[in-house]
């Protein structure tokens, strides 16, 4: 008994090293990546195949049994482990639905193994997989595991559903996922930057290699893209916006506190210098913040960013009292204009939005429009526009006189091509979420009294 598992276990490592080169064959961009795990045989810990980032665990029978059913079949479960480590799965699972989070990483990762065009992952089309990946694409432009999950959450779907999904996708074992099973807090932010270095290295090599190729790739590269992008400090951001302003506070750093305290000394009550009672910050008030109203833009993800916007907005380090906002709707067409002279107003606006518009997107109407805005006067120092949208449409050919931002939710498909002028800001419902609660913790605000995302 003891040599058969032997002999299968033997069995199972040259099926590994086989599926391994032939991967790196097709697929040369990944090779960093297909040797970082080494090769143990699973024993209590699998009876499939599963990894903990650092060694992949495998049932050689499993595998065999794989193996005689198809080669590619084996080469498929071998490239779906190495694909959830580059793009991180395991180490974002902490604080998840575990069973749906482990769905969402097996949809997204066969999503690419579905689309890559090799003769050594070929498989048999599922028409529920596509059914499932054709709900998904409504929602998000790229598969990534968190839209999935986002999916997920927001369908609920039944047991029977959940377990037909599960039967759909399901190929290695998840267990050592587990943060609790998982090592210390130390190691497992050293495997995931060791991972996020590979990852990087891949895309590094993918966008060399598919430059002129067709061949599935890409959808490797669009979810890579995401594994590998750094969280985004959306309030930062804001603040490049904003221009020098002199504000009533005292200027420490042009206040010398040497001689006022000599002076006192001195005299008794009478300083040499008195504190400066107006300082320069940067502070933003000419802005303009435009939101794509096509069919492809959520009015709930409308509202969650300008919910965001308005919390940062509404600290006294970013913004002047008195604002010049123009909040302006549009698709094809400018759908509406809307002047915030103050945050009350942007509030008020904000709890009663409501999209208008739903046709198809361009870009160019927005830009037209502010131009002919600055022209009548309307803004005495615009310094920047931030564009909510999925950033598929038409863009205008040439670059505007102030920064434009175009702030997106979902990392956009590959296809999508923006002007180089452009400033891409991929920020997540997630990174939404945070930078609201950062806003109120360091301004002293009330969260209660925040329009909810």
């Amino acid at each position: 008994m003891e040599e058969t598992k032997k002999d299968l276990s033997d069995v199972g490592l040259d099926i590994l090293h086989a599926a391994r080169n032939e991967l790196y064959m097709n697929l040369p961009y990944l090779d960093a990546a297909l040797c970082a795990l080494a090769f143990q045989p699973g024993g209590e810990v699998t009876v499939s195949i599963a990894t903990d980032g650092e060694t992949l665990y495998y049932s050689g029978a499993w595998l065999a049994e794989r193996y005689l059913r198809s080669r590619t079949a084996a080469n498929r479960a071998y490239l779906h482990v190495i694909l959830h480590c580059m793009l991180r799965h395991l180490w974002k699972k902490r604080g998840k639905d575990p069973v749906l989070w482990d769905l969402s990483c097996d949809a997204a990762v066969e999503s690419i193994l579905d689309e890559l065009d090799y003769p050594c992952l070929t498989g048999t089309a599922m028409p529920a997989r596509q059914k499932f990946y054709g709900q998904c694409r409504a929602e998000m432009p790229v598969l990534t595991a968190e839209g999935i999950y986002r999916h997920l959450l927001r369908t609920a779907p039944s047991e029977y559903e959940l377990a037909r999904l599960q039967r759909a996708f399901l190929e290695d074992d998840h267990g050592l996922w587990d943060p609790e099973k998982q090592q210390d807090q130390e190691q497992r932010q050293r495997q995931d930057e060791r991972w996020k270095s590979l990852s990087e290295r891949t895309q590094t090599g993918m966008e060399t290699v598919l430059a002129a190729q067709a061949t599935g790739g890409e959808a490797v590269l669009e979810q890579v893209r995401v594994a590998v992008r750094d969280d985004v400090d959306y309030r930062a951001f804001l603040r490049r916006f904003a221009a020098p302003r002199e504000v009533l506070a005292v200027d420490d750093d042009a206040f010398d506190y040497i001689f006022y305290t000599y002076g006192l000394q001195l005299y008794g009550n009478m300083p040499l210098v008195e504190p400066p009672e107006s300082r320069e910050e940067h502070r933003i008030q000419d802005f303009v913040i435009a939101v794509d109203t096509s069919m492809s833009t959520s009015g709930e993800l409308v509202r969650a960013f300008l919910a965001c916007t308005y919390a940062i907005l509404r600290s006294t380090q970013t913004f002047t009292r008195q604002v010049n906002i123009r909040i302006l709707q549009c698709d094809d067409q400018i759908r509406s204009d809307t002047p915030i002279r103050d945050l009350d107003q942007l509030k008020e606006y904000m709890e009663n939005f409501q999209l208008t518009g739903g046709s198809a997107t361009d870009f160019r109407p927005v830009f037209d429009h502010v131009a002919k805005l600055r022209e009548e006067g309307a803004f005495s120092d615009l310094r920047g526009l931030v564009y909510f949208t999925d950033g598929m449409g038409i863009y205008p050919k040439t670059r505007p006189p102030y920064e434009t931002a175009f702030i997106l939710l979902e990392e956009p498909p590959l296809s999508v091509r923006m002007p180089p002028w452009a400033i891409r800001l991929v920020l997540p419902v997630p990174a939404l979420e945070r930078a609201v609660q950062q806003a109120a913790e360091d301004d002293g605000l009330d969260l209660d009294e925040l329009p909810q995302l």
